[in-house]
């Protein structure tokens, strides 16, 4: 394997009672709320599962890009965070491929760089390296002890174009594609790509034991989003 990992999964949702009714419906435990998300004209949630999470991102800004992203889709898949080994190598991938890099920081204990979804296509991606390899800045500092167990097993994105969307995101993330032609897989998850009309990503995939079966089964809908334990 490459050594890539989806670490974080990310929801836009147009107010914090998506907050509650996650960590309710998922059992999730109490959330890490950074600060440094202000920056982005927002606030949110970030629930452990294992060492993986689960954002949750509300904007607090009318000049927001989430708020143009809600307005123009509704709630739903927002951003996939990606641990990679190498951030250099993937700035430089970028760039070859006339993907925008839309935010870089390079801290002590992490670096990173968000690409613009009009580039790459069905969400914000972010590439991160932490430093050491276990650690996760933007689950806050004690989010050992705040996690519940579980991990994110996967993703599902929709593209008018599931090949093309495939390729690209593979060559971004320096993996390969699948032998099906529509799947990348990390070293713990399978990113899968549906045929659909428009760029977007619209299920994540979650392991979780302690979670609890509702009406709806094992599937919560946030807007075009679902959400699968």
């Amino acid at each position: 394997m490459t050594g890539l990992r989806l670490r974080q999964l990310v929801i836009a949702a147009r107010d914090a009672g998506t907050i509650d009714l996650l960590r309710e419906q998922l059992g999730l435990g109490e959330p890490f709320i950074d600060p440094g998300v202000a920056e982005f004209g927002l606030t949110n949630a970030v629930f452990a599962i294992g060492d993986q999470f689960l954002e949750v991102v509300v904007p607090v800004s009318t000049a927001a890009p989430a708020t143009r992203f809600i307005d123009r889709y509704g709630e739903g898949g927002y951003m996939a965070i990606f641990q990679a080994p190498d951030v250099a190598a993937a700035r430089e991938r970028a760039d070859s491929l006339g993907i925008r890099r839309v935010w870089n920081i390079d801290l002590e204990d992490i670096s990173a760089s968000h690409m613009h979804p009009a580039d790459i296509g069905g969400a914000i991606v972010s590439i991160d390296t932490p430093t050491p390899p276990e650690a996760w800045r933007w689950g806050g500092p004690d989010w050992v002890d705040r996690g519940v167990s579980g991990g994110i097993v996967g993703a599902t994105l929709q593209s008018a174009d599931p090949g093309g969307l495939t390729a690209k995101w593979a060559a971004l993330l320096g993996t390969e594609v699948g032998p099906d032609g529509d799947t990348i897989v990390t070293n713990d998850s399978n990113i899968r790509f549906e045929a659909a009309e428009r760029d977007a990503l619209t299920a994540f995939h979650l392991n979780l034991p302690m979670a609890t079966q509702h009406p709806g089964g094992s599937c919560l809908k946030i807007g075009y989003l679902d959400i699968l334990w």
